[in-house]
């Protein structure tokens, strides 16, 4: 990205900031039927679908956006290839260009950013963005990461040349890695990245060479940054804290404003469209970016339909966070939503012989595809032990099964020099979702050891 078009750029998404909620809402009505009209005309499956609803080319500008047709991942992996609107990639090329290449932010073809979806099991998921919709996703939380500065505090901040951190699953094709990454090049900060499945004493090794002044990063990983600055391990002077891929709980945030001296800003991002919102005061909500994408909260559901990306249209896509919308007010234009649920996985903790600690973070093993495993659970069972619940297919072999699952978890411990880790795979029935949020939990830390916190933030 060339550094004074993404200033010209994050100018003008800002002054959607300074807009009224009516102008907003004419806006994105703008970009929706647009969108619409493109998806009909340019891929195959929309085309089809809008018409099995009765929804023809003259009527894409009169329907409401509640008529036409609702899809799910299940069905974006089954109709892939129709549902882009590009001719020159497919899905299988996709996965051979994932399987064998370096998980880096390079562009496929040189112009297409792909993010590998996470799911614990199963077929990978792909979302494709073309360069301008990439362009556009880093306008966007490069807002978000500025929200509330204004452009001469932005033009001062960045002249100093920020050092920043990111904090993360850093070592795939992960939107917020591929993102935040293009967006500090975009900029021109120097920056680091810290894996969750690095070892926690290289952590504090980097740390105390780099310097960071900003921080980006999953709330968990940041919690343990602020863990080791807290204990005196490392010193630093932070402008500005950024978390993502995460809820952030009232009492983990006021934990990581405290520990940091600074406010915290929680982004809110998905695959499906990395930039959805910005939360600055819980009290207010998350902040949704209505000038980028169409988030509707249904009874059966939330849908997004994003209103950049032409390459690969998600149209009425089910998402499953939950949450509340609120109108806009006179503070902000665009519409607020509370009482967002998603994700929020424990952190397991392990302690060796002479009291060292070292952290498994959900994301280090939620990667694991194998043939004939169709979902899994970990549960830790002590200080240095766990065990990993995995359902299978009826017609799996759970010889072979168990053989790949202890390949592929004993070479993410010894990445994380867990080594004197013990675990042990029992096949169940089912996984069974969480009684409390319905949801299913991958990683379930009923085992605390003293000093050490592995509730969920609340």
């Amino acid at each position: 990205m060339n550094y004074l078009k993404v200033l010209f750029d994050l100018y003008n998404a800002k002054n959607n900031v300074k807009k009224s909620a009516a102008q907003i809402k004419k806006l994105q009505q703008k970009k929706l039927r647009k969108m619409l009209k493109y998806a009909y005309d340019h891929s195959e499956f929309y085309h089809q679908t809008f018409q099995a609803a009765g929804i023809t080319d003259k009527y894409i500008e009169s329907t409401p956006l509640e008529n036409f047709p609702t899809i799910d991942k299940q069905i974006l992996l089954s109709h892939f290839d129709k549902i882009i609107t590009v001719s020159d990639i497919t899905q299988e090329e996709l996965l051979r260009f994932d399987e064998s290449t370096e998980k880096d932010r390079r562009a496929f073809k040189g112009k297409y950013h792909v993010v590998h979806s996470s799911g614990s099991t199963g077929k990978p998921g792909y979302f494709v963005y073309d360069n301008n919709a990439w362009n556009a996703m880093l306008i966007g939380i490069i807002r978000a990461a500025l929200w509330g500065m204004s452009m001469p505090q932005i033009l001062k901040f960045l002249a100093e040349k920020p050092r920043i951190a990111y904090i993360a699953a850093t070592d795939g094709r992960y939107g917020g890695a591929m993102a935040v990454g293009d967006g500090i090049d975009g900029v021109g900060a120097s920056q680091i990245y810290l894996d969750v499945k690095t070892p926690l004493s290289e952590w504090v090794e980097r740390i105390r060479e780099f310097k960071p002044n900003m921080i980006i990063g999953y709330s968990s990983a940041v919690k343990i940054l602020a863990e080791l600055v807290e204990s005196g391990d490392v010193e630093l002077e932070i402008a500005q804290v950024v978390t993502c891929g995460e809820p952030l709980g009232a009492n983990l945030r006021r934990y990581l404003e405290n520990a940091f001296n600074t406010k915290v800003i929680n982004f809110y991002g998905a695959s499906e469209s990395l930039a959805l919102g910005v939360e600055v005061d819980p009290e207010q909500g998350m902040i949704l970016f209505d000038d980028m994408n169409m988030i509707e909260v249904c009874e059966d559901g939330m849908y997004l339909t994003s209103l950049y990306n032409f390459a690969q249209p998600l149209i009425r896509y089910r998402l499953s966070d939950s949450l509340t919308l609120e109108n806009a007010d006179e503070s902000c234009p665009f519409t607020r939503a509370v009482g967002l649920l998603g994700r929020n996985e424990d952190v397991l903790w392990f302690e060796d012989s002479e009291g060292n600690r070292e952290f498994l973070h959900p994301l280090a093993v939620e990667g694991f595809c194998i043939e004939g495993l169709t979902d899994y659970q970990f549960v830790q069972l002590g200080n240095n032990k766990f065990e990993m619940r995995a359902q299978i297919s009826a017609s799996s072999s759970h010889s072979d099964i168990r053989a790949k699952i202890i390949e592929q978890m004993e070479a993410v411990l010894n990445e994380k020099h867990l080594n004197f880790v013990n675990f042990n795979v029992k096949f169940v029935d089912e996984i069974t979702p969480d009684i409390t949020t319905g949801k299913k939990r991958l990683i379930i830390g009923n085992f605390q050891i003293p000093g050490c916190e592995t509730r969920r933030a609340v």
